[in-house]
């Protein structure tokens, strides 16, 4: 009989038996499972809906001779500040796992680019995390963000219908990342706020606004 087998034996290594092994304090949120395979012919809803019924729109009001000259969405970028980041690294961190997850990729960490002694800031220090979507992410993302995440807004009475910078791009921002399903309340601690930047190829204001319209954005009226 093996020596960790006699009576009053302790096994060796590992755990006491009986007790489980204690988690890491603080650990960050552990990212979502990788999606299963697409079929071949896989294409997200909102690209779709975009082939079939907004270009048609968006060509027949203005009256676009090309079908090239038809706006679309080009990417949309997601933005996390983290202004605690100066105090804690660990809340960046937790914000870009976060992030990961409601974007389905890796983020990329922003740093500083200059010290500011007032905000105790220093050049190169790690302040948030973005993420640019482009393609079938970028669609999928805009689904879950008008059909899921705005509606769950407190109090929202719709998107600013004036937020666009004049060459057809749209930012909005958001309160708190919570209204998104992949994020689970039970291990939020902080709520983080986030810009969601939409960049198209419109040529103005009123091209984009009237192509995220196609989207079903709810602009205020």
């Amino acid at each position: 009989m093996a020596e960790n087998d006699k009576k009053g034996g302790k096994p060796q290594g590992g755990a006491p038996a009986g007790k489980a092994p204690k988690a890491k304090k603080d650990a960050a949120p552990v990212a979502a499972a990788p999606a299963k395979p697409r079929p071949a012919d896989y294409k997200p809803r909102m690209k779709v809906h975009y082939e079939k019924v907004v270009r048609d729109a968006m060509r027949a009001k203005f009256e676009y001779r090309n079908v090239m000259e038809i706006p679309r969405l080009e990417k949309i970028v997601l933005n996390m500040g983290v202004g605690e980041a100066t105090a804690d690294r660990k809340k960046v961190e937790v914000a870009a796992a976060h992030l990961g997850r409601i974007a389905g990729q890796k983020p990329l960490m922003t740093k500083a680019k200059k010290s500011i002694a007032t905000f105790k800031v220093r050049d190169g220090m790690t302040l948030g995390a973005k993420v640019t979507l482009r393609g079938d992410r970028m669609y999928e993302f805009l689904d879950r963000f008008v059909t899921i995440a705005l509606p769950r807004v407190k109090d929202f009475r719709g998107l600013n219908p004036k937020s666009f910078d004049g060459r057809g791009n749209y930012a909005c921002g958001l309160k708190e990342h919570l209204v998104f399903p992949e994020i689970n309340y039970d291990e939020v601690e902080t709520m983080i706020g986030m810009d969601v930047i939409v960049v198209t190829t419109a040529k103005t204001d009123d091209e984009a606004r009237e192509l995220l319209r196609g989207f079903n954005f709810p602009f205020r009226s």
